[in-house]
């Protein structure tokens, strides 16, 4: 099966996962705190700088603060990663400006943005080559080496499990339970938890499926569209590392709309099992998919995917 991934270059989203990588902040809403920044800089991110209109001159949270990109980037030269942290509304923009500045991955961490916004911007997007994450997410973190936005850095330590979760706290915890019994992670990505947002299970599968440092894969889900029954499917044509799924929100009623997921699932005409976490239990029994009935379970489920596999 050909791969699908709509970057054509891999590596150069990972030689930009660095420690001098330069990154910036767009927007200082209720997204984000002087609390996460400072984690960031502690974690070793090269925050550079802040970009938030009216504001240029001022410092916030201890980062300098222009009023536009551009300006951010006569100063600094180019960067490598914007974290985008506008109210919703303003999302669309913020990521437009960043475009034109030739900034290609930007982290959406602000939840709720329109849909229509998300499919414009991800048809410009897909033309510029830019990888995008979120929206609704905590972001990336490579443990060891960079942090690009709110994910607890305490939790993670430098391994071989990569993690790529629709989730923002199961990520951590998952994270958490796989530090505790030993298995440290090369990766660890939530793609954001919105109705629509821009990368998908697919991509990061592949992504991860070519990454030399990444060994297993956990993959987690929960209730609400079909991401996961995809991924079920591409996993079986076209991963050949070991995969873990997790899926929460097993025992939640069917018709139930979680809008922390910006679940679909009650569209006319559809499947009345379509978005239900039965149907994607389903899908990864069929493809073959160990799935852990609690998070405390992936450990072992891992140790015993690395020991098939060795």
């Amino acid at each position: 099966m050909t791969k699908v991934i709509g970057l054509q270059n891999l590596q150069c989203f990972f030689m930009n996962l660095k420690l001098d990588s330069k990154v910036i902040i767009q927007g200082f809403s209720e997204f984000i705190s002087a609390t996460h920044i400072d984690q960031m800089k502690a974690y070793g991110t090269h925050l550079v700088a802040g970009v938030n209109p009216g504001c240029g001159g001022q410092k916030i949270y201890n980062l300098p603060v222009y009023d536009l990109v551009e300006e951010v980037i006569t100063k600094y030269g180019n960067i490598d990663t914007t974290i985008l942290c506008v109210h919703p509304y303003q999302v669309l923009d913020a990521a437009l400006e960043a475009l034109a500045s030739n900034i290609r991955q930007i982290i959406i961490i602000s939840a709720g943005v329109p849909p229509l916004d998300m499919v414009q911007l991800l048809r410009k997007a897909e033309a510029c080559e830019t990888l995008v994450v979120g929206p609704n997410s905590p972001g990336i973190i490579v443990p060891g080496k960079i942090l690009l936005g709110t994910q607890p850095s305490e939790f993670y330590t430098p391994g071989k499990v990569g993690i790529v979760s629709r989730s923002s706290t199961l990520t951590y915890e998952i994270a958490w339970e796989l530090t505790k019994a030993g298995f440290g992670q090369s990766i660890s990505v939530s793609i954001g938890s919105d109705a629509i947002v821009g990368s998908s299970f697919i991509q990061w599968l592949q992504i991860l499926d070519e990454d030399d440092s990444t060994q297993a894969i956990v993959l987690v889900g929960q209730a609400g569209g079909d991401r996961e029954e995809a991924a079920a499917r591409y996993i079986a044509e076209a991963i050949d590392k070991p995969v873990i799924a997790y899926i929460a929100g097993t025992h939640a009623p069917q018709v139930k709309h979680w809008h922390k997921t910006g679940t679909l699932a009650a569209v006319i005409g559809r499947n009345p099992d379509f978005g239900a976490a039965t149907s994607k239990l389903a899908a990864f029994k069929e493809s073959n998919v160990p799935v852990a009935e609690r998070p405390s379970e992936i450990p072992q489920l891992v140790k015993e995917v690395l020991k098939k596999k060795s």
